[in-house]
């Protein structure tokens, strides 16, 4: 096992030792094989791997292996190529052309003339955060459904730990997993500038990062849009030395256009240098974008009716758009599939599988300015193949990475790296003190027997918080549950002091006495939240919380009743998807007998049950007014407004 604390030197010795016996394995190795073969290493060592392949192409060196496949898809031209050969040399495709036609020899041969031949999917825009696996178990989980390269959206992360964010990233791959991730360092970190803890980036950190390897591809989405319009946020200069580091090195600038909707701010986030949007969530929403040169990322959730409103609209040209599965958990992942269900979901709506499938290779692969590695089976690019043996139902028989099968069907086959992660990425949970049920009362002033207090709901976008009227009880403000009030609280879990904000939220916690449920993934700075119907029984959350590492923890009468493990990070945990679906549906079991609050009008994206989208309702970015976060110097009680910078007191 490798771990991240072998001297760098060594490590880098032991893994291209390691490329060279597994490579081979499947054939044997000349002297002249370029090794480690990886976007990892310097430009100068990937010079020395093209003028490799130029040599290979020619028929002046031998491939490592033929793959022959039935048909091939030319995702440039959308055309099917018969009876095609694949002349792979190290993890590098060195040819493609007509069966027999190949100038050189080979060391190997593979034939799969059954099968039909399209790119490794690509995911445009994702947070691996969101599968809640490290990027090795992502890997086994995602290859076999066809995504053999990712974009990774990383400020989930980079908010737990900014200054190794790249090196936690690109870990899995030095150690041998077949998964390209292309680290797009976030622009919200931390989100907003009332939020704090875990990592703080600016030009020079994103400099650093654009230079420091070629797989970072560019700058995450930049979603406070109220920072980037108005000089007076004090977010501005911040956000803005980011975007001028991500053109000086030519990368690609994320946009995250939520709520952008009428033709002046459309312009405006254009005009900004933000060069896509994942947030569309209507036709009319997305034509205009488009029409206003926005890179257009559909996600599942409105995929049919965009899709459909664009094919009305009579869009022929569908290279300004890609499939972006953004946050999608291990369990769903085990459930409907990767980047596959995606594809399958736009044949579904009237795309033709040729188109849908180019939305997902080289549509993200230009607009990421990947080509020259991913998006197309083409000479130069990683050899990453999607063996289909039905087109139209996207049927996978084969996913090849690297120049080799890493499945066969959805049972992954290819390397697992077994990484043994530092104290930087397994203790991010810094609480040191015991959280006590006294931290979470809300105080009364003298002699009140009622109190105004301030309350929200998740997804709430109005200008104005709710304002309702509370009991008071021995000096403390009181939960209201024939009300559907309920007490949520977000607890610092950076700094070691344990810092909470507390306040009253409407309609997304326990009915049930002495319940309270939490968890360290909380959009995007990801601080612990507890809601709960005692406040000993949000204590005992927090404090099962600390001790585990993060994740989640649900209490009823004193009693953990479940839990799921979080270790790295407090948002991922390194296992396989199965065994942490399997505590996933425990979680849901055990939460099934619990009784809920639930508001049925305020808003459609909520349901009712167990509240699993409250890891969402902390985020700040757009189209967000007030938000609850953790006590700062400019929020003391942690509520403030996140375009205004307005604070106001939760009970007065």
């Amino acid at each position: 096992m490798i771990g991240l604390d072998t001297p760098l030197l060594v490590r880098a010795f032991l893994i291209g030792q390691r490329a060279s016996i597994d490579h081979s394995r499947r054939c044997p190795v000349t002297d002249s094989s370029p090794l480690p073969d990886d976007l990892l290493v310097n430009a100068g060592d990937e010079v020395r791997i093209r003028q490799d392949l130029v040599l290979v192409a020619l028929g002046k060196r031998p491939a490592d292996l033929i793959l022959r496949v039935g048909r091939l898809l030319d995702v440039h031209t959308r055309t099917w190529a018969e009876d095609q050969e694949i002349a792979i040399r190290g993890r590098r495709i060195a040819w493609t052309g007509p069966a027999g036609t190949f100038p050189g020899t080979a060391l190997a041969r593979e034939e799969r003339r059954s099968l039909a031949a399209v790119p490794g999917f690509g995911e445009v825009h994702k947070h691996i955060e969101s599968s809640h696996l490290t990027p090795e178990h992502e890997a086994a989980l995602v290859l076999p459904r066809g995504n053999t390269w990712t974009c990774e959206a990383s400020h989930e992360f980079s908010n737990v730990d900014g200054p190794h964010n790249l090196e936690f990233w690109l870990t899995a791959r030095r150690n041998g997993s077949p998964m390209k991730i292309f680290p797009l360092p976030g622009s919200a970190v931390p989100p907003t500038a009332y939020e704090w803890g875990g990592g703080h980036y600016g030009y020079d950190e994103q400099a650093g990062f654009l230079k420091e390897s070629l797989m970072v591809a560019g700058l995450d989405e930049v979603m406070d849009w109220p920072a980037v319009w108005n000089p007076e946020n004090p977010s501005h200069k911040r956000l803005w030395g980011m975007i001028q580091a991500t053109f000086e090195q030519r990368g690609v600038v994320e946009g995250h256009g939520a709520g952008l909707r009428d033709l002046n701010s459309i312009n405006a986030f254009a005009a900004a240098g933000l060069a896509s949007d994942h947030e569309g969530w209507t036709p009319e929403e997305v034509w205009d974008k488009l029409r206003h040169g926005i890179f257009i990322e559909i996600r599942p959730h409105s995929m049919p009716e965009i899709i459909g409103g664009l094919l009305q609209r009579g869009l022929s040209d569908w290279s300004q758009v890609a499939f972006a599965t953004d946050d999608r958990s291990a369990s769903d992942t085990l459930r409907m599939g990767a980047t596959d269900y995606n594809v399958r979901l736009a044949i579904q709506s009237g795309l033709s599988p040729e188109t849908a499938i180019q939305c997902v290779t080289i549509n993200p692969a230009r607009h990421m300015r990947l080509t020259p590695w991913v998006g197309s089976i083409a000479p130069g690019r990683f050899a990453d193949v999607v063996l289909l043996d039905d087109v139209e139902n996207l049927s996978i028989a084969e996913v090849w990475a690297d120049g080799r099968p890493v499945s066969r069907g959805t049972d992954y086959i290819g390397p697992l790296p077994q990484i043994r992660w530092l104290d930087w990425a397994s203790k991010t949970v810094n609480i040191s003190r015991t959280i006590e049920a006294e931290d979470f009362a809300v105080q009364a002033e003298p002699g009140r027997a009622t109190m105004q207090a301030a309350l929200l709901r998740p997804f709430h976008w109005h200008d104005d918080f709710i304002t309702m009227e509370l009991p008071v009880e021995d000096g403390e403000v009181q939960r209201d549950t024939d009300r559907n009030v309920t007490k949520f609280a977000i607890v610092d879990r950076f700094s070691g002091e344990g810092k909470i904000s507390r306040m009253f939220w409407l309609g997304c916690g326990p009915r049930t006495p002495d319940t309270a449920v939490g968890c360290t993934v909380a959009h995007d700075k990801h601080n612990l939240w507890v809601v709960g119907s005692s406040d000993e029984a949000m204590a005992l959350v927090a404090n099962r919380v600390a001790e585990i590492g993060g994740g989640w923890v649900l209490v009823s009468g004193g009693r953990v009743l479940a839990e799921v493990r979080y270790e790295i990070g407090g948002l991922m945990t390194q296992r396989p998807a199965e065994d942490l679906d399997i505590e996933m549906q425990n979680l849901y079991a055990v939460a099934g007998k619990i009784d809920w609050l639930y508001e049925p009008t305020f808003s459609p994206r909520w349901y009712p049950g167990f509240p699993e989208r409250l890891q969402f309702a902390t985020l700040t970015c757009a189209p967000w007014r007030w938000v609850l976060v953790a006590p700062c110097e400019a929020a003391p009680q942690g509520f403030v407004n996140v375009v205004t910078g307005q604070t106001h007191p939760v009970v007065w």
